[in-house]
């Protein structure tokens, strides 16, 4: 049997194939379309050097947006998530499990952390040992703790989430164009070569299968793009799409979603100029997110609220968790058990 770092390292290197079969397949389109069809097919020169420039936009676009989206480390939670030294001894030694959450639900009334478990419990990653922020999870192939995140993608080899959410859109949209493009302009040579008005050359078995590549990946990766344009505009994940997020008052779809406009601006950013270009913009830190309507115990208020409305600004590394949002606290209600709620309403500042 082999040791388990050497299949651990063996299993990281065979994740990297899907990788490769990409830049395979977009270096040979790059070789066939500008080689095979613009230098050796294409009689007219004002044709030639206008589908170079329009190509050449799309590919650098799709390699920038894929490569960021592989080489972008994913999100992990900050050290405020982390239990404290005497509450994680705590917590290890108790073998009961409620007794376990009231631990935990005594650390997390100081954190901006409003969903729960399906069973209504703290969610806590016992791999990573750290309470999971809103919209947090444990990917098994990165071995982490992943802020906002969506999946693992295979064919970027990387988790996306937070930090390079946005890449992956961008990357899902400029591989539509991309294929588009080269579909586009190509079919027209294709239609030469399969009717014989072109003679054979070796340029024409390029041509045939770049058309068919072409058309076949943009039907595909349009359908995923246009799935997740419907995810950015319900302001959901992957993950979210297919399990709701549970929050203390209940299970909620669309407890993230702010509108169409907010939405968008929760990935893509307010800098409008930014958003065609994969570079990040998205706003906050991925720890705490604009929920449409919160409700948590009067206690929850005391502790995670200040005078101001604010989230205390606590450690250096945990002190940007309540920058981007405030909160608004309404007046009491009463509940069927005779406790009281208090109402948070999260908007943008």
């Amino acid at each position: 049997m082999a040791p388990p770092c050497v299949l651990r390292s063996c299993v990281k290197a065979l994740n990297w194939i899907p990788v490769f079969f990409i830049n395979l397949v977009l270096l040979w389109s790059y070789y066939a379309y500008v080689v095979e069809l613009c230098v050796f097919t294409i009689p007219n020169n004002a044709e030639r050097i206008s589908y170079l420039v329009i190509f050449h936009i799309f590919f650098f676009m799709l390699m920038w947006s894929y490569w960021k989206t592989i080489c972008t480390r994913p999100a992990r939670p900050s050290k405020a998530f982390s239990l404290p030294q005497v509450e994680k001894e705590l917590y290890e030694k108790e073998e009961r499990a409620e007794t376990q959450q009231e631990i935990l639900k005594k650390i997390v009334l100081g954190l901006p952390v409003y969903t729960r478990t399906a069973g209504g419990a703290v969610r806590y990653c016992d791999y990573c040992q750290v309470i999971k922020p809103d919209r947090c999870h444990h990917c098994s192939t990165c071995e982490m703790c992943v802020l906002k995140m969506d999946h693992h993608c295979p064919w970027v080899n990387n988790c996306v989430g937070f930090s390079n959410y946005k890449f992956f859109v961008l990357f899902l949209g400029y591989a539509t164009l991309y294929c588009v493009v080269i579909s586009t302009t190509v079919i027209q040579y294709f239609i030469k070569f399969w009717t014989k008005q072109l003679p054979d050359t070796h340029a024409k078995f390029h041509i045939l299968f770049l058309f068919f590549v072409a058309a076949m990946f943009s039907i595909s990766v349009l359908s995923l793009f246009s799935y997740h344009l419907w995810l950015v505009g319900n302001n959901r994940t992957t993950i979210e799409a297919f399990r709701a997020a549970v929050f203390t008052n209940g299970t909620d779809k669309k407890g993230f979603s702010l509108g169409l406009c907010s939405n968008v601006a929760e990935v893509f950013g307010e800098r409008k100029r930014l958003w065609m270009f994969p570079v990040f913009s998205s706003p906050g830190d991925g720890h705490s997110f604009t929920t449409r309507t919160v409700h948590i115990d009067p206690e929850h208020a005391h502790a995670a609220l200040q005078p101001n409305g604010k989230i205390p600004a606590g450690e250096a590394d945990a002190c940007a968790l309540g920058s981007n949002s405030h909160h608004a606290v309404s007046d009491g209600a009463e509940r069927s058990d005779g406790g009281q709620i208090v109402s948070l309403t999260m908007e943008s500042e």
